[in-house]
């Protein structure tokens, strides 16, 4: 009987160290998670971070193009003015000589 109980005693002694030893371990990967979870986190910043400077930079870039374009648009209006003045002018002289004539 004291063999049994020797015997049961000891597997409960040798349950108890794998129990601590699981206990670390779960403790030991839960911070290692919590470590992941922590850089994972930092990543998630920096990219929405980056996202929002591309963001902005593209807002820019648009809005330099869409100047370009009305200027572009307002030269070329300029230049269609002034050839239609052009053209209505040299038009004027004409009619001006024919009626001399």
């Amino acid at each position: 009987m004291k063999t049994k109980l020797l015997v049961l005693m000891a597997a409960g002694v040798f349950a108890l160290a794998a129990c601590k030893n699981t206990a670390e371990g779960a403790a030991q990967d839960a911070a290692a998670a919590a470590d992941t979870a922590a850089a994972a986190t930092d990543t998630a910043a920096a990219a929405a971070t980056d996202a929002a400077a591309a963001t902005t930079d593209a807002a820019a870039a648009a809005t330099d193009a869409a100047k370009d374009a009305a200027a572009t648009a307002t030269d070329a209006a300029k230049d269609a003015a002034a050839d239609a003045a052009g053209a209505v002018k040299d038009g004027a002289a004409k009619v001006e000589e024919a009626a001399k004539k």
